[in-house]
């Protein structure tokens, strides 16, 4: 069985939580703790295999406790927030930073009409977190760059050809989002398309969030938009994005894609269809193989194609699935996307 540990500091929520995670057979609430300072106690004691994790707590927020977990005894964590404020959205993505895995919205009692749909959704998250290897954080080392692998031959393909930048990203995307839009040079010269997975109801302070941590225009994409050089455009909730061969960006809620709307294959394949070699295809760390096809489909017409390497990705499973079907043209760190990226505005 999978061992939970809960950390909340409202005895109700807590008491919802471990309704809705022990029902199902595959996991078991080993303990529960009501500040930060008791989740550190309990990780030590109980060693459970995923964590739920407050942010607003007396002693200790959520924050300081990831971060501590992170650098001792690092283990998977679950953000469990209890509303999408833009404060509170905007302190789960600095949780994310610390090491976090994902944040959810807490699931609401059991009278509301979509309880057992979200409930579920926590069940799924918890259980596919709980397999994620994490790996111990040095809390003076975070923004510290690694070494970047990145091959010079790179350089000459990029800046020739590309009018525009799509990118798709789920498990552990936001800070590595962060890392790479803020490394690219204020006068970029393409727009940056993004589809990135968060549960709904997170993403207009997710865009809030992004725009202050990287200095870069930020936008929730809208309906036959045209993107500007040196903007970034995010899918928005319940929305695929794509782009039309008039560079006007369209968004379509037809069905979910691999059970996602957005969906990074819907973007890629637009991209393929309509820009063939004028286009850059990057797939970052993420579950699943949302985009791998598509991103192969990009390659096949041209495009160059970039997948995030193994050993710098929360989860490798869709770069390792565009890996595997030979999708990508190069394989980087963030640190080596960011300077090859960044070659472009050199070179002109």
């Amino acid at each position: 069985m999978i061992k939970v540990l809960i950390v909340e500091d409202s005895r109700v929520m807590q008491e919802l939580l471990i309704h809705i995670i022990n029902s199902d057979p595959a996991l078991n609430v080993v303990g529960k703790a009501v500040n930060g300072k008791d989740a550190i106690d309990a990780v030590k004691k109980l060693r459970p295999d995923i964590i739920t994790m407050d942010i607003n707590m007396p002693k200790m927020d959520g924050f300081e406790a990831t971060r501590h977990i992170m650098e001792t005894i690092p283990t998977p964590i679950i953000i469990v927030s209890g509303n999408a404020k833009a404060r509170e959205v905007a302190y789960s993505f600095k949780m994310l930073q610390a090491g976090a895995l994902a944040v959810l919205l807490r699931p609401p009692g059991l009278r509301y009409p979509d309880h057992k749909a979200e409930a579920g959704k926590l069940i799924e998250t918890l259980k596919l977190m709980s397999e994620i290897k994490v790996i111990k954080r040095n809390g003076r080392n975070l923004k510290k760059p690694a070494h970047p692998s990145f091959s010079l031959h790179a350089k000459q393909d990029f800046s020739s050809q590309s009018k525009l930048i799509a990118i798709g990203v789920s498990t552990g995307g936001p800070p590595l989002l962060q890392k790479i839009i803020s490394g690219l040079p204020k006068n970029f010269p393409v727009p940056l398309l993004i589809v990135q997975h968060l549960s709904p109801g997170f993403l207009d302070g997710f865009a809030e969030w992004l725009a202050l941590a990287c200095n870069f225009p930020i936008h929730i994409a809208k309906h036959n938009e045209y993107p500007l050089p040196g903007h970034a455009y995010l899918a928005p909730d319940g929305f695929h994005m794509g782009l039309g061969n008039n560079f006007r960006i369209i968004l379509s809620n037809h069905a979910p894609e691999n059970g996602l709307r957005p969906s990074v294959s819907y973007l890629f394949q637009s991209i393929a269809q309509n820009f063939g070699s004028s286009a850059t295809g990057i797939i970052l760390t993420g579950m699943g193989k949302d985009g791998a096809n598509e991103l192969k489909q990009m390659k096949d017409k041209g495009a160059i194609t970039i997948a995030q390497d193994k050993e710098s990705s929360v989860v490798h499973g869709m770069p390792g699935e565009a890996i595997k079907l030979n999708a990508a043209t190069h394989i980087f760190s963030p640190d080596g996307i960011i300077k090859y990226l960044s070659a472009f505005v050199k070179e002109e």
